[in-house]
């Protein structure tokens, strides 16, 4: 529908990916009433184009036979009123990326991209969510889920120095020989399963936050002494409640 534009670099075509892109999610959600009124069942075999400009169309398929630019998915129309509107409008999305991958990697073709280039332009569009997922609501899940990683490992590694009992133990020197490597670490899991809580009075748990008295030199669990991975960042000396008492009596 639009061959007179050709882009002939990986970043010309990853731009012209995004445009197209761009129009087939602005069909799918925020244009989806008028883009469910065009794709009457009653008409001919209807396509969902999209256009480097971000704008979209439903329109018949181009008559020149072989086209000069990959087709949509015919026929979209067909369907809509033999299923559900969210699983019509999944469908949809699924042939949108399979065409717009056709698209790019035929321009990549048509313009002697070597492998490396194929691989860039592969990672570029791989690293935006696809059409089905913006429109099924699994793209905001995704980053919802990795935002939610990212948080807590940034957390984990701030607080690092205050959480594990491993911390405590004195680190070996790079010239130890291979064997004493492995029984140190065998001591170290020893010394993990062994530290108990100066609170409660159980064991170490990896997954749980835990921070040592600076005086005492106790392990203790956040939820017990009150302390959370935040607040530890910001503390200097931690001194556990026992500590605390005996230095404010007179």
């Amino acid at each position: 529908m639009d061959a007179g534009y050709n882009p002939r670099t990986v970043e010309e075509v990853f731009r012209d990916f995004k445009g197209r892109r761009g129009g087939l999610i602005k069909a799918l959600t925020t244009d989806v009433e008028e883009f469910y009124q065009q794709c009457d069942p009653e008409k001919e075999n209807l396509c969902l184009y999209g256009f480097p400009s971000e704008q979209w169309e439903v329109n018949l398929p181009a008559e020149e036979v072989p086209p000069e630019l990959p087709e949509p998915a015919l026929g979209i129309n067909f369907a809509r009123d033999g299923m559900q509107e969210k699983d019509w409008l999944s469908l949809v999305a699924v042939h949108s990326d399979a065409w717009l991958l056709a698209v790019a990697f035929y321009f990549g073709a048509r313009f002697g991209f070597d492998k490396s280039d194929r691989k860039r332009l592969f990672n570029m569009i791989n690293e935006l969510p696809t059409v089905f997922e913006v429109v099924s609501g699994a793209a905001k899940k995704q980053q919802k889920e990795k935002s939610s990683v990212s948080n807590h490992s940034s957390n984990k590694s701030k607080s690092n120095s205050k959480m594990r009992p491993s911390d405590s133990i004195e680190k070996v020197p790079k010239s130890q020989p291979k064997d004493e490597e492995e029984g140190l670490e065998e001591e170290e899991d020893d010394e993990h399963g062994d530290t108990l809580c100066g609170a409660c009075g159980e064991n170490y748990a990896s997954d749980e936050f835990w921070i040592c008295c600076d005086l005492c030199e106790k392990w203790f669990h956040g939820k017990c002494v009150k302390i959370t991975p935040a607040r530890a960042e910001h503390i200097k000396q931690y001194k556990c409640p026992a500590c605390s008492n005996k230095r404010s009596r007179p």
